[in-house]
């Protein structure tokens, strides 16, 4: 008798990623609720008065991510178009939201936005 084929079936599990307020330490979100995008042209996507110094230099990272909207965003559930996103636990400002989208740093436009500021999060490799 042959032992069954077992090659195809990965047995390293992919890490899970999990996002959580850098004050308080409360789970915001994962990465299965983050909106991935394809990055944009950099500064030469913005208007000339958003501009640095030289726009044609690489695009940035990507200072935040784009989240769905979630139950624990209280603006949200209130119906409100847009305002500031704050952690359920500690009030600290996580990021912002707008149904009619926002451009990321990178230049690409997110249609609508939940954004929340990588500086505010803790990234968790579980």
């Amino acid at each position: 008798m042959e032992a069954p084929n077992n090659s195809d079936v990965s047995t390293d599990p992919k890490p899970q990623v999990i996002y959580r307020c850098k004050k308080c330490r409360r789970i915001v979100a994962s990465a299965e609720q983050v909106v991935p995008h394809e990055p944009g042209e950099g500064q030469k996507c913005f208007k000339w008065k958003k501009r640095s110094d030289n726009p044609y230099k690489e695009s940035p990272q990507c200072s935040s991510i784009f989240v769905e909207p979630m139950k624990w965003m209280e603006v949200v559930e209130e119906g409100s178009v847009q305002d500031k996103i704050q952690c359920l636990g500690c009030k600290a400002r996580l990021g912002n939201f707008n149904w009619a989208g926002m451009q990321c740093n990178c230049g690409a436009w997110i249609n609508p936005a939940f954004q929340l500021h990588k500086s505010r999060l803790d990234e968790c490799h579980l």
